[in-house]
């Protein structure tokens, strides 16, 4: 099976799904690329390696050049849910303990968080915000306006990704993009609770795009002076 990456964010994490075969070839030169393509804004990255069938030398080099690269913009890059088969290819070559590896995606996210590192480029300072929003464009546009307003902002486009945030770090709001599904769940409520959140209407993304930013932003700086007063 030839390599497939599926890749999602949970806040400063890139969290990258690899499925199939990491051998020489296509398959490296597509995870290579694609690890040096997160990297001109991202430094945190976890490689999730439990669909990979096997892994050849050049597939073990391309990973170790991929962590290389990473912390050479000072960031890391993380192993997670490793089969057996990878195990023992990282232990035969004497290489498991050049990588951080972790048993789940939460563990390796969770690292991540404990570290002082420039895990996302440029970093941002001010008030938290975790925004949810399962439309990818709409995610991207929520995203750059909030970070160019000043606000420390992370994104995720799955609830459970938003839980998984939620338990390792705190967050000054909570916005819910129009498509993200959060009411359908009743954990994701509980974990709102005692944190202001702000739901974006229905038809947010079919409203003039300054208008309905500009908005938005009177709110969470409404909602935020509030909380602060």
């Amino acid at each position: 099976m030839r390599l497939s990456l599926e890749t999602r964010e949970v806040g400063h994490v890139i969290i990258v799904r690899c499925k199939g075969r990491i051998v020489a070839g296509p398959e490296c030169d597509s995870l290579r690329t694609h690890v040096a393509w997160l990297l001109r804004d991202r430094r945190a990255i976890v490689l999730h390696l439990g669909e990979v069938e096997f892994i050849d030398s050049c597939g073990l080099g391309t990973m170790v050049r991929s962590l290389t690269s990473t912390r050479k913009e000072h960031g890391d890059l993380k192993l997670c849910s490793v089969p057996p088969i990878v195990h023992k290819v990282l232990e035969m070559s004497h290489l498991a303990q050049v990588f951080d590896t972790h048993e789940s995606e939460e563990g390796a996210v969770r690292a991540f968080y404990g570290k002082n590192l420039k895990i996302e480029a440029p970093q941002r300072s001010g008030r938290s915000i975790l925004c949810l929003e399962r439309n990818p464009d709409v995610l991207s546009f929520l995203r750059a306006m909030l970070r160019s307003a000043g606000y420390d902002v992370q994104t995720t486009g799955h609830i459970k990704d938003a839980l998984l945030l939620s338990r390792i770090t705190k967050f000054d709001l909570i916005l819910l993009g129009p498509d993200s599904n959060s009411g359908v769940d009743p954990s994701f409520q509980s974990a709102c609770a005692g944190v202001p959140v702000i739901e974006l209407s229905r038809d947010f993304s079919l409203l003039d795009a300054g208008e309905a930013g500009a908005g938005a932003l009177q709110q969470i700086k409404s909602r935020l002076n509030a909380e602060s007063a």
